[in-house]
């Protein structure tokens, strides 16, 4: 796995020490830090952080090859975007549960198999936030429930054509973007390559 190697070429002099935190503001999903940091020359310096309880992402393809996308308005970029089901993790929840009950919420899918492609760092130059993303089979249909003030269209697409528009563009959620070239990369080497 990519991080016991990241642990191997770990280089020490390039850390930082954290020498006081203090919150600058607390939202509904997220938390504000201004970290002092010592840096490795022995300056001084602030680092802005946000921390976020993290999340799971789902690519769901069905036995015809279908993936499952949901669109919705996302008011950070002012349009609306194509991306994979996710959603945050709950207090406890482990990242599995969280990729089933978004699935389920979004799309009113059920996944007989989840299996982990990998877990990503969404944006770590300003947040901690870690994002697990799933692949997902042997779908069965549920009922959707999505979240209150929620507001998503879930879609099918036949799985070539979203690498398409992830290659082109036209999709440029970050989770998404992963979650569907690592799927394509399972799909290609087929399902017992990371077990």
């Amino acid at each position: 796995m990519a991080v016991d190697r990241m642990d191997e070429i770990h280089e020490g002099w390039l850390d930082e020490t954290i020498d006081g935190t203090r919150v600058v503001a607390e939202g509904k999903v997220f938390r504000y830090e201004r970290l002092d940091v010592t840096l490795p020359d022995g300056a001084r310096s602030i680092r802005d952080v946000v921390r976020l309880p993290g999340g799971s992402t789902v690519v769901a393809i069905d036995g015809e090859g279908y993936v499952y996308l949901v669109s919705q308005y996302r008011a950070a970029v002012g349009r609306v975007t194509l991306e994979l089901p996710a959603g945050r993790l709950e207090p406890g929840e482990l990242p599995e549960g969280c990729a089933a009950r978004e699935l389920l919420e979004e799309t009113g899918l059920r996944a007989g198999k989840l299996k982990l492609l990998t877990s990503i760092l969404s944006s770590p130059g300003y947040s901690d936030e870690v994002l697990h993303i799933f692949l997902a089979t042997d779908l069965e249909d549920g009922e959707a429930n999505p979240d209150e003030g929620e507001f998503i269209n879930a879609m099918m697409f036949p799985f070539d054509e979203v690498v398409d528009l992830v290659a082109s563009g036209d999709i440029r959620d970050a989770k998404t973007v992963a979650g569907i070239l690592l799927a394509e990369r399972e799909l290609r080497l087929g399902p017992d390559s990371g077990d």
